[in-house]
């Protein structure tokens, strides 16, 4: 048993982070297991199945799985459910391609796989929350919980979507939250409108003629070329792309040749990179640019290019009305100075971006670091567990004031 968790270095308010405090080592041990355990997308066998433990423990009504493969869903009725209401929270659940540096008790246990994003606390705040709302139940309507899938490159929200998960859960709104390590804990973070922007791959094949590197002249040299269209690429965004709109263009990787061939020029060379934007007009204007220069380019060398351009996740935009009631609720809970309502979008990618597509809703960050605190994705990341009463609260708080069983609507939603 782990010992009473030290008082949190935040305020907050409501009997939801009062209630769960009570078990906040809990879900201290909980986060730390599937820290220690990591699986990527598709393949949380372990995680899925601790968590349905934990939800049949919590007494919740249902629980449903293998919804996109490794996706779980539980369902829980307020005490009345005459408003026919019903929410959606969302938490993701899997581990990313990486090796941990940390040497505490509960770091990885397999090799070349972490929890550097936070998702096993993501996980564990949405347990905490099911637990509260089922022995509490104070709402009028139908709690969804949605643990899913694959979110760190496989698009496993998309999965669960195919799979059914708004036809059988046919939810009126749905919310998600990241933790966020640039905020300190006890902060959250919306935004009535872009929070994460399109993730899309690029990439341009260049093709030549080889030959010897003593006699280039008789070559096409696509390691030239190549050259050129990286220089080329960077004034698509300079002079393209309108300074009031946001765009990024990242060419990530090269191959071309052998190392060990010093004096032989190749006959292809191959680009990889990622763009990142948030309007679709203006994705579709980087897309045609990439296209139209790199062919260019090429063919004023003699050479000839390709561009695969791949739409990965699309953007994640919050629905204007549901982001103004997230963040009421989250002045709710930890105060109105400590609520940010214009958060900067990230150019980074979220899958949650599918689930805005097919449902209104609002994906929220998290404060949950401070000094010394390591960002997103390094390998000496480590979940805060002192904010999980305050995540799962706020879950908690989202389903109670979008469901009151007062006769009143909640703030910012119309019934």
């Amino acid at each position: 048993m782990l010992a009473p968790a030290s008082p949190a270095r935040f305020k907050a308010n409501g009997r939801a982070f009062a209630h769960i405090a009570a078990f906040h080592p809990e879900l201290t041990a909980l986060r730390r297991d599937l820290h220690a355990h990591p699986e990527l997308g598709f393949e949380e066998v372990y995680t899925s199945a601790r968590v349905k433990e934990a939800l049949r423990l919590c007494g919740v009504d249902e629980v449903h799985d293998g919804i996109g493969k490794t996706g779980v869903v539980a369902v829980i009725k307020g005490r009345s459910q005459s408003s026919g209401r019903m929410i959606g929270l969302r938490a993701d659940m899997d581990a990313l391609t990486m090796t941990e540096h940390n040497d505490f008790a509960w770091k990885s246990t397999k090799a070349g796989m972490m929890h550097g994003c936070g998702h096993d606390g993501h996980t564990t705040m949405l347990v905490g929350a099911a637990r509260y709302l089922a022995e509490t139940r104070h709402f009028d309507g139908t709690a969804v919980l949605i643990f899913q899938p694959g979110e760190e490159g496989f698009a496993g929200a998309k999965a669960m979507i195919e799979d059914g998960l708004f036809k059988r859960f046919p939810v009126q709104a749905v919310f998600g939250m990241h933790n966020w390590p640039a905020m300190r804990p006890g902060m959250v973070g919306v935004n009535p409108g872009p929070m994460m922007a399109a993730a899309d791959r690029i990439t341009i094949e260049v093709t030549g003629r080889g030959g010897h590197g003593a006699h280039a002249y008789l070559t096409v040299d696509p390691v030239v070329v190549t050259a050129h269209i990286i220089t080329a690429v960077q004034s698509i965004v300079s002079r393209n792309v309108r300074p009031i709109d946001s765009a990024v263009i990242s060419l990530c990787a090269m191959q071309a040749g052998d190392l060990g061939a010093m004096s032989v020029v190749p006959g292809k060379a191959t680009l990889v990179g990622t763009v990142r934007t948030f309007n679709p007009d203006v994705q579709d204007l980087v897309e045609r640019r990439l296209h139209e220069l790199c062919s260019a380019v090429a063919l004023g060398f003699g050479a000839s290019a390709t561009m695969k351009y791949e739409r990965i996740y699309p953007a994640t935009i919050n629905s204007e009305r549901e982001a103004a009631f997230a963040a009421e609720v989250a002045q709710s809970l930890v105060g109105e100075e400590h609520v940010v309502r214009d958060m900067e979008p990230s150019m980074g990618a979220e899958d949650f971006s599918f689930m805005l597509q097919v449902k209104p809703g609002a994906y929220l960050r998290i404060g949950q670091g401070g000094e010394g605190s390591c960002f997103l994705h390094n390998s000496r990341y480590d979940f805060n567990d002192e904010i999980l009463p305050l995540g799962s609260a706020l879950h908690a708080g989202l389903a109670e004031q979008f469901m009151p069983l007062e006769a009143a609507s909640p703030a910012g939603v119309a019934r």
